[in-house]
This record gives structure tokens, C-alpha cells and sequence, in this order.
């Protein structure tokens, strides 16, 4: 696990954007926190890291359940906030693009449980103060441990 302070949105969003650059197709992000905590502003990054015109309006999609982004790749951006489980996620057939040619970033991804992918990259973000985040790294195989230290790698440069 790495663990970083995030001190603004800004800071935020340029992690995301570092991690965006980095992202290929079939990658799953599992991000985690409470509403508020920056989960958004950091996929805002992600987009602008792989390649999302800075003209497109990147929001939540707590009611769509689902954005497509197009950039260098595909981006998935899911909101599980309303749904319940497992057998949500199979009725509406998200594994399809969990598995697929793009990257997919799940906002509420601990609504899972057998439909997380096994390997994955499980980001969790915590408030430690009014603008403050403590945003925690969890890579899960060996594609994802070494995006984590990668991007920490990078961060130190």
C-alpha cells in the first residue's frame, strides 16, 4: 500500500491525470470513499490523463450509472452509489465493460463482491481536514503493484 496527502482538488486532479497517462485497455480502478472525498475530481484527472478533450464536462454519474469517455482509450466511469450488490451489476451487464477495451473506474466499488475482477487497483479516499485527503493505494497483481509504484516513482521525481 502507498498513502499520500492531497492538500486540493488540484492536487487531486493531477494525481488522477498521472495516473490517467499510465491507464490501458482492460484496467479496472476501484475508487472508495465517502461522498465528498474527491473521488470525482480524481477521475476528472484520469480523463484528462488519457487523452478526454478538456472541452468535455466530466461529472458523477450517480443517476446514468455510467459515463463513456473517449480519449487515447476508452473510459468507463461508474457510479454504484444506488445499486445494491452483485446481482445489479449482472442484471445490467457491467462485466461486459469490465473486461472490455477500455478502462474502467468504479465510483462505489465496494458495492462489489464477486464481480470485482481479482486483479485490480482499489484506491481508497478518506477526509482528514476541510480541503484535506488521505487517498490510500491498493494494487492487486502484478500489473497493478506496479502502477502503484510507478506512479509513486513518478511523484518523487
Amino acid at each position: 500500500m502507498f498513502s499520500l496527502v492531497s492538500n486540493s482538488i488540484e492536487e487531486t486532479v493531477a494525481l488522477g491525470r498521472q495516473l490517467g497517462r499510465m491507464l490501458m485497455p482492460g484496467d479496472f480502478v476501484a475508487l472508495i470513499g465517502d461522498l465528498g472525498t474527491g473521488k470525482t475530481h480524481f477521475v476528472q484527472g484520469v480523463a484528462e490523463g488519457v487523452g478526454v478533450p478538456v472541452d468535455v464536462c466530466v461529472t458523477s454519474p450517480s443517476y446514468t450509472l455510467l459515463n463513456e469517455y473517449a480519449g487515447r482509450i476508452p473510459l468507463y466511469h461508474f457510479d454504484l452509489y444506488r445499486l445494491h450488490g452483485d446481482s445489479d451489476v449482472r442484471d445490467l451487464g457491467f462485466e461486459e465493460y469490465f473486461f472490455g477495451n477500455g478502462a474502467c473506474l468504479v465510483e462505489w466499488a465496494e458495492r462489489l463482491d464477486e464481480e470485482l475482477p481479482g486483479q485490480n487497483l482499489k484506491i481508497v479516499f478518506s477526509q482528514c481536514g476541510d480541503t484535506s485527503r488521505t487517498i490510500d493505494f491498493y494494487g492487486t497483481g502484478s500489473r497493478y503493484e506496479k502502477i502503484v509504484h510507478d506512479l509513486f516513482l513518478e511523484r518523487d521525481r
